[in-house]
């Protein structure tokens, strides 16, 4: 793994991020942000579904090495509250979740104005839970499905539901019993180029979670659009991709290959590349370590 000292942009390797203080009642803008863990633009992104899970093995420089400070390229809105979550729709328009305020939002059109769409009322706030992480269908033009990361009074689940003008529809479960804690509740959606979708969960504030395979706490998950384990999974009746994750902020695909920007404990935010069926290390090991020990070491 790659070890990144606290302070350090964890999801640099995310062609966006949500700048701003996530405190409760703050507000924060969104800026556009285009830049690798190494400085140079990303790719375009690849939505086309295959039949090939990504499974590299960690390959090339420690980016923690080679990182340079991102270029702001604009700013696009101002005045949100808590801002978590935010993916694109076809035609370019960005879908925002609220954290505490439970508000989805559409920044739309060359303006970006700014449209309230829905608001979850199933999303039950507190602490580092709420409304969470968003990804948008690869078949999006077809079916127009959104799909949202929520913390209930009983779980963490994803629910989907279809996003039709100005309005997000009624929503239903895709995949609940996701543990829920005050704390490290992850949280994060994307779908890769396979075609499924990939989701990051924390321990909730009970490490054992993490290193239990039984457990959907600590994890990075891995769903068909339906919810269903995805065919390749290391267990092919689990949706568990790989395990010893404490609380996992960013996902992000670059090609086939899968980051994670994760929060440590005391000194050490790590940056991972995800391999089926690896476990992390936590809670044995933050940062590096763990060599010998059958755990991942970047």
């Amino acid at each position: 793994m790659t070890r990144l000292r606290r302070g350090v942009a964890a999801a640099a390797v995310l062609p966006l991020a949500l700048t701003g203080c996530l405190q409760e009642g703050s507000t924060s803008t969104v800026t556009i942000i285009e830049t690798t863990a190494t400085g140079t633009p990303l790719p375009a992104p690849t939505t086309a579904p295959s039949s090939t899970a990504p499974t590299e093995e960690p390959t090339g420089t420690d980016a923690a090495e080679e990182s340079g400070p991102p270029e702001q390229v604009g700013t696009i809105a101002t005045g949100l509250a808590v801002p978590w979550g935010i993916a694109f729709l076809p035609n370019g328009d960005a879908v925002v979740t609220e954290r505490d305020s439970t508000r989805v939002l559409l920044l739309r059109g060359p303006e970006h104005e700014v449209v309230e769409v829905a608001t979850v009322d199933a999303a039950a706030p507190a602490g580092e839970g709420g409304l969470l992480g968003v990804a948008v269908s690869p078949s999006y033009d077809d079916d127009g499905l959104v799909y949202l990361y929520l913390t209930t009074p009983s779980d963490n689940r994803v629910v989907r539901g279809v996003l039709d003008g100005d309005r997000l529809g009624d929503l239903e479960p895709v995949l609940t019993g996701i543990p829920n804690g005050f704390i490290h509740d992850g949280g994060q959606l994307v779908f890769g180029p396979d075609g499924y979708l990939y989701v990051s969960t924390g321990e909730a504030g009970d490490p054992p979670r993490a290193a239990d395979p039984d457990d959907l706490g600590g994890k990075v998950l891995r769903i068909t659009p339906d919810g269903d384990p995805a065919p390749g999974n290391p267990d092919p009746d689990s949706p568990v991709w790989s395990l010893g994750h404490r609380n996992i902020q960013g996902l992000a695909f670059v090609g086939t290959k899968l980051w994670a920007s994760e929060f440590g404990q005391d000194r050490f935010d790590e940056l991972n590349l995800i391999t089926a069926g690896r476990d992390y290390g936590w809670p044995a090991v933050e940062g590096e370590g763990g060599k010998g020990q059958g755990y991942v070491e970047r």
